[in-house]
């Protein structure tokens, strides 16, 4: 692909988007930018007025913090950065009280623990190019959504091109993070989808349990309150194996999230499910060099409109998600008076 689709696209020029990108035959071969019109988030509950006062703690504690301690890696210690501040929305704290069934200490604990784990592991410092080998044959695509305008975040463990190293993880944090920002507003929760097929190269799919608690710590520590289905197909014996192996170290919560086997157009559009899966009807063909650098695109115009937002709205810990992500007009802090109103 040439840069300058790329940045026709970045600087919303006319030019055909490359996320418009199809074969001839009409394949896809680049993300899908929204959910289908008819897909609905379902409504939040209110914060319950217990709820609110734990809340309102665990914000004052956290707007007073000015260090992350990184004892790990004490040289990555230091003030809590911009993009840190804006990472503490109030959805994320939201996130980590529900994790910890709003135990405010202990919600605490974790979101310190969680923001010196980002540093430690340098979170916001991996890089396309760096990942970009991992996801050479596709085997994570983040494609279309589901009926409740969740991002689906295909694995097709069938597609592994690697041997096993510290980078497969990275790539895996990587893409969550990519997925987190396409997230439409209201919606916080991703859908994964897992096609466990062989391919002519691998016949074992199941990763090694050693890596299996390491993602899964990752993401039940990490990304809490993150997962809103899993659904999981072609499991052969070795795979459901691994399943029960690792079980017990998957939250209950959790557990309950995981679909193995069903019909995934009760879950996903039939027009956003990739055909891979019976009853999609979305045909995408993966191309690296098509995928990789509209990916890329996509979310960088996301992130840098959320930033803009943050920075209009004062740089506020415990902004609104549905506020950066453009849905509410305004974020927690009030807008400054004109100057009829001052006089």
């Amino acid at each position: 692909m040439s840069s300058s689709k790329v940045e026709a696209a970045a600087s919303g020029s006319t030019e055909p988007s490359i996320l418009e990108e199809k074969t001839e035959a009409g394949v896809l071969k680049t993300p899908l930018p929204a959910p289908v019109s008819s897909c609905t988030v379902p409504e939040k509950p209110a914060l319950t007025a217990d709820h609110q006062s734990k809340y309102d703690w665990l914000l004052s504690r956290v707007k007073g913090w000015t260090e992350v301690q990184v004892h790990a890696a004490k040289d990555k210690s230091g003030p809590l950065t911009d993009s840190e501040k804006m990472w503490l929305t109030r959805e994320c704290l939201l996130r980590f009280l529900r994790a910890t069934k709003w135990h405010e200490k202990e919600s605490e604990k974790r979101l310190l623990e969680t923001l010196a784990w980002r540093r430690e592991y340098g979170v916001e410092g991996l890089s396309a190019d760096h990942i970009s080998p991992e996801n050479a044959t596709g085997k994570q695509i983040i494609l279309g959504y589901d009926k409740q305008c969740r991002p689906c975040h295909y694995l097709n463990p069938g597609r592994q091109n690697t041997d096993v190293s510290p980078r497969q993880v990275q790539h895996l944090v990587f893409m969550l993070e990519r997925v987190i920002e396409l997230m439409p507003a209201q919606q916080e929760t991703l859908s994964l989808l897992i096609n466990f097929k062989t391919s002519k190269n691998r016949s074992n799919t199941a990763p090694g349990i050693g890596q299996g608690r390491e993602v899964l710590h990752i993401l039940q520590t990490h990304y809490p309150e993150r997962l809103g289905r899993a659904m999981i197909i072609n499991i052969p014996w070795v795979v459901s194996g691994f399943f029960k192996l690792i079980t017990p170290f998957i939250d209950p919560l959790t557990r309950e999230k995981l679909k193995f086997n069903e019909d995934m157009t009760q879950y996903v559009p039939k027009e956003h499910l990739w055909s891979e899966y019976t009853g999609g009807q979305l045909q995408f063909e993966y191309d690296h060099d098509v995928y990789w650098p509209a990916l890329q695109t996509l979310c960088a115009q996301r992130r840098a409109e959320q930033v803009q937002r943050w920075e209009v709205g004062g740089k506020q810990i415990g902004e609104k998600e549905d506020y950066l992500k453009g849905h509410d007009a305004s974020g927690v802090a009030p807008p400054p008076a004109s100057s009829d109103e001052a006089n």
